[in-house]
């Protein structure tokens, strides 16, 4: 019966007639290869979300069905970036208190909680210590620093006048240099290590009101002129590339998924290998 049954098949097969290959669906319902991710619809607001890692994170929270606020000091670059993305602009300078907690507020006030909060907005000044001035290091922590507890500090008082803790993100963007100089970095370095470590007291402040807080380290991401970069700029890292904004962007996402609470107080570091390959000269 074996054998005829083959020979059955294989004549099915060859005239044509046979059902062909039905693919298994895995326990949850998907194809292999396929993976059904739940991202329910999410209040998100950014910090420098006009450019760079902070537009590709506006996009990715966008492409993701989320409503999406940013802030950004450039008014044209952030009006085309709304436009384009589907997400709404407020022009702010994080420098100015008072202008950032009223655009926090506003977008609460709008919205009625925010659910991810991502403190993106960074600046750098690279110069010879020498060189540089208190005002110029000043301006960097007003900028890289001071806006991550303003937001959040916000965010906090809103959480704790509606009670009852529930789901929320606070995301901060440090960087690699949190953990590795290079000459002239004081101010810029100063910045993101103390973001790195306010990721963590923020965790424990946050706690009662449902908000995990992360850090996400960068190494280099490339935000312009990929295309241009040389094949020595890509080897030296251990995935074999330079990054991309869209890898910072996918991991806010990963964070603010629902199920992964359990995730917090970290700092992630995504540079391609970078800091964990051993170098000499």
């Amino acid at each position: 019966m074996a054998d005829n049954y083959l020979e059955r098949k294989m004549e099915e097969y060859r005239s044509g007639k046979s059902t062909g290959y039905r693919t298994r669906l895995t326990p949850s319902g998907d194809r292999p290869g396929q993976l059904s991710v739940k991202f329910p619809p999410r209040r998100v607001f950014v910090t420098g979300g006009a450019s760079g890692i902070g537009k590709a994170i506006v996009k990715a929270f966008c492409d993701a069905g989320c409503r999406v606020a940013f802030c950004d000091i450039d008014a044209k670059a952030g009006r085309a970036a709304a436009q384009a993305l589907g997400a709404q602009f407020h022009p702010v300078d994080v420098a100015d208190v008072a202008a950032l907690e009223a655009c926090v507020n506003r977008v609460i006030g709008s919205w009625g909680d925010i659910d991810v909060l991502v403190n993106n907005v960074g600046v750098s000044v690279f110069k010879p210590i020498d060189e540089m001035t208190v005002e110029e290091f000043d301006r960097v922590q007003h900028v890289n620093l001071r806006p991550v507890f303003v937001t959040s500090r916000s965010l906090a008082l809103h959480r704790k006048a509606m009670g009852e803790p529930h789901y929320g993100r606070i995301i901060n963007i440090s960087s690699t240099r949190y953990l590795m100089s290079e000459r002239g970095t004081e101010a810029y370095t100063a910045s993101k290590g103390a973001v790195s470590s306010l990721t963590h007291a923020l965790m424990m402040s946050m706690a009662p009101y449902g908000v995990t807080v992360n850090s996400i380290s960068p190494g280099w991401i490339c935000c312009d002129g990929y295309d241009s970069l040389t094949d020595a700029d890509h080897n030296q890292h251990p995935s074999g590339r330079v990054g991309r904004p869209e890898d910072i962007a996918r991991m806010c996402l990963f964070l603010s998924l629902p199920d992964n609470d359990f995730i917090n107080g970290e700092n992630i570091v995504i540079d391609g290998g970078m800091t964990r390959k051993m170098i000499y000269v």
